[in-house]
């Protein structure tokens, strides 16, 4: 695989799921309120989100809660 087909790899609605551990009624209310990758459109039924910013969605959670634990110490 080269770089570029690996930096876009696209995840579709049950990778995400499972690669969050959220389910997809709560991942669409954080797409509303801009807390979560919008995804794309890939035809008239389907979406995906592009893998690298669902890592960097987890990571940010993981910051925040590092942050948290910080501040609570």
């Amino acid at each position: 695989m080269n770089q570029t087909s690996s930096k876009h790899k696209i995840l579709r609605r049950k990778q995400v799921v499972d690669r969050t551990g959220i389910c997809l009624s709560s991942i669409y209310n954080f797409i509303a309120v801009g807390t979560f990758p919008k995804p794309i459109n890939l035809g008239s039924r389907s979406v995906g989100w592009l893998e690298s910013e669902i890592d960097e969605w987890i990571l940010s959670r993981i910051e925040k809660r590092d942050q948290d634990q910080e501040v609570a110490s």
